[in-house]
């Protein structure tokens, strides 16, 4: 009776032990997927989030009843969906207070999923307010802000600030375009993106290779 007591407890032992490896090897991948859309989220957080340009455009596009605010956002060729988009939200918002919060995610998914298909970049969705932000991204906002590279002085190695300079300098000197004149608008949104890649250092080796040529 007690060798099968043993036996079943030894059986039991490694039962449970491989379970417990089976379930270590899942969680891995699970582990490294979390990982993976973390960052991703965190590296695309700044155009489509609540809290993003993008989305302070639309707003202002609704409140001002004007639709240009955001069509500097997205390529001349969507510029009928987001007019199409901008006129339903708009005839919408009018049936109630529900009617109208349903009518603002439509038009700023609408916005933010064209943008991103602008950018060659699939869209997951509207991320809330509060989603993590690159502090990079915060401050290169804070820059154009502020009308300095102060910000972003100590975030950047200083062999990359002439080039971050040059390109924060196009951005400022096209900042102050009139919202109507959308292609202004769009000249303004393609120095502003490029600002913005090499402050995150997307387009730094690239600049690298470029200066060793030279």
């Amino acid at each position: 009776m007690k060798t099968n007591e043993r036996k079943v407890a030894t059986d039991n032992f490694k039962s449970n032990q491989n379970r417990r490896a089976s379930l270590r090897r899942l969680l891995v991948p699970f582990s490294i997927l979390s990982m993976l859309i973390f960052s991703t989220n965190v590296s695309f957080a700044h155009c489509d989030t609540m809290d993003g340009p993008l989305i302070k455009d639309a707003k202002i596009a609704i409140n001002k009843n004007n639709v240009n605010y955001v069509l500097k956002w997205v390529q001349p060729e969507n510029e009928t969906e987001i007019k199409e988009a901008f006129s339903l939200a708009m005839k919408v918002r009018e049936l109630g207070a529900d009617a109208q919060n349903l009518a603002d995610k439509y038009f700023f998914e609408t916005v933010v999923r064209l943008h991103r298909s602008g950018e060659g970049v699939p869209f997951t969705g509207v991320k809330p307010s509060g989603t993590p932000i690159d502090e990079k991204v915060l401050a290169a906002d804070k820059s154009l802000e502020k009308g300095n590279l102060s910000p972003l002085k100590d975030l950047v190695p200083k062999e990359m600030l002439p080039e971050l300079q040059e390109r924060f300098n196009k951005a400022m000197s096209l900042k102050n375009f009139d919202v109507n004149n959308v292609a202004e608008g769009r000249e303004y949104i393609e120095a502003y993106v490029q600002f913005f890649k090499f402050a995150e250092g997307e387009e730094e080796e690239h600049v690298q290779h470029e200066s060793h040529n030279h």
